[in-house]
Parts: C-alpha cells; sequence; structure tokens
C-alpha cells in the first residue's frame, strides 16, 4: 500500500479523532488538513513507519501540541453534551482517553502516539476516568456474588462519585433491585452463586429498559469470539481498579453519546 493509499485509508479515523478532541467538525478538520500538509511536505514522516496509522497519528499530535491554544478551553461551540465533557478534561487526559477509548489502540500504541511511557499512559487513561466519571456519577447495581468483590467494586465506584443502590448475588435479586431503583448502569458477574446467570438477569432487564451493562467473568475468552453480538464492555478477573475506572466511564460516556439501540446480549 502506497503512503497515499495508506492515508486514504485511516483519514476518516483521524477526522472522528479530531473532531472528538476539538469538540468541532471545522476546528477538527482544519487540524487534520494541516496534517496532510506536513506529511505533503516531508513524506519520511510515514515513509519508514513501521505502524502507519500510528505514525499518522503521532503527526497530528504533534501539530496539536505545538499550539498553546490547545487547552482544556479549545473546544469551539461543542455539539453535544458528551463533547461538552470531553472539553472539561486536561489536554493530555482527553488526548490518551480517545485514542485508547474511541479509537482502539493499545497502551503501547497510544502511548507511542503521545511521546509518553506505558506507566504515563495508564495514569492518564485512569485520570480521564475518575474526571468523566465525575460529570456522569450515576446509580450503579452490582451484580456479584462473591462478597469481597462486591465490597471492592462498591468502594471504587463510589470513590468515582456514583451511589450504589444495591448489590445483588443472584438473578431474582438483581431483577428485584433494578426494577426498583432503575440504575445507570449495572456492573455484573455471569456465574452466580445459586447457579443462576447474571448475563440471564441482564437480558431480562434489558427487555424493560434500557442500561449500559459491564460485565466482570474471569472467562472473557467465552464472550469475545467476534462469532456473534456480544458484550461491549468486559472485564477479565481479577481486575485492576484503572481498569475499572477508565472502563465505567467508557461506557456511561458512549451509552450517553450513543444512537439508541435494541441491545440484548445473547446467552
Amino acid at each position: 500500500m502506497s503512503s497515499a493509499q495508506m492515508v486514504a485509508h485511516h483519514l476518516p479515523y483521524l477526522r472522528r479523532y479530531a473532531r472528538a478532541l476539538t469538540g468541532s467538525q471545522s476546528s477538527g478538520d482544519a487540524y487534520v488538513a494541516a496534517t496532510l500538509e506536513a506529511i505533503v511536505k516531508e513524506p519520511s514522516i510515514l515513509a519508514d513507519a513501521g505502524k502507519p496509522k500510528v505514525a499518522l497519528f503521532r503527526c497530528f499530535t504533534a501539530i496539536w501540541n505545538s499550539l498553546p491554544v490547545n487547552g482544556s478551553s479549545d473546544l469551539v461551540e461543542p455539539d453535544s453534551p458528551a463533547e461538552r465533557r470531553l472539553g472539561q478534561l486536561t489536554p493530555k487526559a482527553r488526548q490518551a482517553f480517545l485514542l485508547v477509548s474511541l479509537e482502539g489502540f493499545s497502551e503501547e500504541d497510544a502511548a507511542g502516539i503521545l511521546d509518553v511511557d506505558l506507566s504515563k499512559i495508564r495514569s492518564l487513561v485512569e485520570e480521564a476516568g475518575r474526571e468523566l466519571a465525575a460529570e456522569i456519577a450515576t446509580d450503579v447495581l452490582i451484580i456479584e456474588d462473591e462478597t469481597f468483590i462486591a465490597l471492592d467494586l462498591e468502594g471504587l465506584v463510589e470513590s468515582l462519585g456514583h451511589r450504589v443502590v444495591g448489590i445483588a448475588r443472584t438473578h431474582s435479586e438483581a431483577v428485584q433491585i433494578a426494577q426498583k431503583k432503575r440504575p445507570g448502569l449495572i456492573l455484573a458477574d455471569i456465574q452466580l452463586a445459586d447457579g443462576s446467570s447474571g448475563l440471564d438477569a441482564v437480558n431480562e432487564l434489558l427487555d424493560t429498559f434500557e442500561v449500559p451493562v459491564i460485565f466482570i467473568t474471569a472467562y472473557p475468552e467465552r464472550f469475545l469470539t467476534g462469532q456473534r453480538p456480544e458484550p461491549a464492555f468486559l472485564i477479565a478477573k481479577p481486575f485492576q481498579p484503572a481498569t475499572v475506572s477508565a472502563v465505567v466511564s467508557q461506557a456511561l460516556f458512549f451509552e450517553r453519546n450513543a444512537t439508541r439501540r435494541e441491545r440484548r446480549i445473547p446467552a
């Protein structure tokens, strides 16, 4: 693939990222245009790159970060509440969050794009998670049969500014609490204490109201085959607090910015 073909292939994703970063189509596209001009003047930016997409985003980032106006106040007339929430993040944290959460870069590639080390990118994503959580605090239902794990999750989500409305150990408890409290987020284990399924409980609830769900399981490979519709948000046990923090914020952020749709997850 030639450099021109490579740029054309990745250009829609760079536009998406730039628009999310600036909160404005016109402003985002202007930065993309500046990036393309820089590549035309210096084709070697991409010519020897082992990962052309990383190199493209790295070039964009160099241009973005070279301008002192690109602080948290640079968003121009954001078009949606989601974009306004992004505008509250510090610049580096906003970039890290979007690279990992929106564009799907690995932590290693995101670190390369932002020219920071791996520990820094992780701290930036965690920072973004906490800042976003403060903007989109909600009521949380925890479906988990292991007491200590449930308590850990409760403490974690409350530290992010959310409120735990209940902890369920079985399918029936989960349905009962959710129908009464109508949580804004569910954290669910899959295998529950009485042999019932957190997956079945979630599907029953999604038949009555829409809510983002994060599954936390010791067997994530069973639900990441790519062969059927599967959970969008999945955390493997044992989990890291920073991972839960980031995924909670991703789930709430992108759920509120998404088009409404049917969300039944197959068992």
